[in-house]
């Protein structure tokens, strides 16, 4: 079963499937909410906080490093994948240290 998601332009797309090493797929959201789950379960009743910045933290540089590598460094084109502007690219890549 094919899952899609809207953008926010309205167009419909595949979701992001993350593939295992068992060569199921599932979705990226997927993924997210068991890591999420495991990670409450971890807490093992102690309080959390940052919540938000820690899940952005842990997703967006990885995405960052993935889409330059896709896009050869090229930071045009990957500015234009992400649907951000140059500027908040060059931002993003300087606070996360990537090249």
């Amino acid at each position: 079963m094919m899952t899609h998601t809207i953008t926010a332009s309205g167009q419909v797309e595949p979701a992001l499937r993350v593939v295992n090493k068992q060569e199921h797929a599932d979705p990226l959201r997927e993924c997210v909410r068991i890591a999420l789950r495991d990670y409450f379960e971890r807490l093992d009743g102690h309080g959390a906080s940052s919540l938000y910045q820690l899940v952005i933290r842990e997703v967006e540089q990885p995405l960052f490093e993935s889409v330059m590598e896709h896009t050869g460094g090229n930071q045009t084109r990957a500015a234009a994948l992400l649907g951000i502007s140059r500027s908040t690219l060059r931002k993003k890549l300087a606070l996360y240290q990537i090249d």
